[in-house]
């Protein structure tokens, strides 16, 4: 089988997803995305004509990112019109999928130079009336819903917790941690290398670092918060009256939710995008480039659709069978904080020790543009891998419908 190797990665910083409040929230999504693009082809020299694909991950593909956003990203960046490009969706898990399915498409033989990545804007999500999705993930298909009644993120990031006997004290504990790490990673530059400026239609600068974390965060903040997602849970959804914990005790009858998530303990609503640049061992001589990683295994597994969120555990399970590895051959591991009961029970339930789990702090922190997460995990560990002189790392996160792709990377 051929390798696939990680020549490089950058990333948009991670602005507010808000109109108004976002330094970026004013642009369009195929800018964010031309960023990243750019800054690949320029420190790599890539003749983008020799690009054969871009995978592009985008959840929410509806008004202006609803039009092959990979393929209009590359053009809007001046890539060659050969360089074709395409669209993908496993929610929040479509970054790391579009890497998946590019280092797979050159493992195969079938390609030597892949671009893969994603673009999220969370401010157009939210603001722009053509970007709005049916309430529910089922599509408003009532068969689907008496099947698998699948409920707000939120609800199921609280049902998880219920369930697995994470407090609400640990749950901020853990958000703390992460914004006292990013806040580290921030002033130390760690992310320095990966970081792309984005420009303003008239070439001003609009953001050269992530704008979301919060480092006075403290555990006093937090205990003031209200839960997020209790009243959105009691709230009728139908003339019948049905309402969401309805919903989830039809698969799950005795359970008594414990409401504890709240905005600091959630990740953070943002509009980024992140990219890195796939290559065979032929494209590597042909192009002079130096790989930093190869891709040693690539993994998708479903769960519960009820619950949502539980399929990283498994994932990295399925992942590390597939590569012949145990958690203790992995280094660093970067699972998302969708929720912090999500990263909790991650750790719980593969027993790592906290200090190689988001080093350099995850969602809850720095914010989660859903569509290009992945890759920027991706880029994430890879940095932190040649920071400590480390060797190998696992990436997983939670997609919603019950899902997880993971990946496992080792630097050559």
């Amino acid at each position: 089988m051929n390798q696939a190797y990680i020549v490089d990665h950058c990333r948009t910083p991670r602005g507010v997803g808000k109109v108004g409040k976002g330094a970026m929230a004013h642009l369009h999504p195929q800018n964010l995305g031309a960023a990243v693009l750019s800054a690949l082809r320029e420190r790599n020299d890539i003749d983008t004509a020799k690009v054969d694909d871009i995978i592009w991950g985008c959840s929410n593909q509806q008004g202006k990112q609803g039009v092959d956003l990979g393929r209009m990203t590359a053009l809007s960046a001046g890539f060659d019109v050969r360089a074709s490009g395409v669209t993908l969706d496993r929610f929040c898990g479509s970054g790391i999928t579009a890497v998946n399915f590019g280092a797979a498409t050159i493992m195969a033989g079938m390609e030597d130079v892949v671009i893969s990545g994603g673009c999220e804007m969370m401010s157009h999500n939210n603001s722009d009336p053509r970007a709005k999705r049916t309430q529910f993930l089922d599509g408003d298909n009532p068969a689907l819903r008496k099947l698998h009644p699948q409920i707000a993120q939120g609800i199921c990031a609280d049902a998880i917790a219920t369930l697995e006997g994470i407090s609400r004290k640990a749950t901020e504990e853990l958000g703390v941690e992460s914004q006292r790490r990013a806040d580290i990673a921030i002033r130390e530059g760690r992310f320095k290398g990966a970081l792309v400026p984005v420009l303003n239609e008239d070439g001003s600068l609009a953001l050269d670092h992530d704008e979301y974390p919060r480092p006075s965060t403290t555990l006093e903040g937090l205990a003031n918060l209200n839960p997020a997602f209790e009243a959105m849970a009691d709230m009728p959804i139908d003339e019948s009256g049905t309402t969401q914990v309805d919903m989830i005790r039809s698969a799950f009858p005795d359970l008594d939710i414990n409401f504890i998530h709240h905005a600091g303990t959630s990740s953070g609503v943002v509009d980024g995008s992140g990219a890195i640049l796939l290559a065979s061992q032929q494209a590597l001589d042909t192009y002079g480039w130096k790989p930093r990683a190869r891709i040693v295994a690539m993994a998708n597994i479903g769960d519960s659709p009820e619950l949502m969120l539980n399929a990283p555990v498994p994932a990295a399970k399925k992942v590390l069978e597939k590569a012949g590895l145990t958690v203790d051959d992995i280094d660093l591991f970067e699972v998302n904080e969708a929720f912090a009961a999500i990263a909790e029970k991650f750790i719980r339930d593969l027993n790592l020790d906290r200090d190689k789990v988001n080093v350099n702090g995850g969602g809850i922190a720095l914010g989660h543009p859903i569509g290009a997460t992945g890759a920027i995990l991706i880029g994430t560990v890879l940095d932190e891998l040649e920071r400590r002189g480390l060797q190998r790392g696992l990436v997983t996160m939670c997609a919603a419908g019950g899902m997880a792709p993971a990946i496992i990377i080792e630097r050559v």
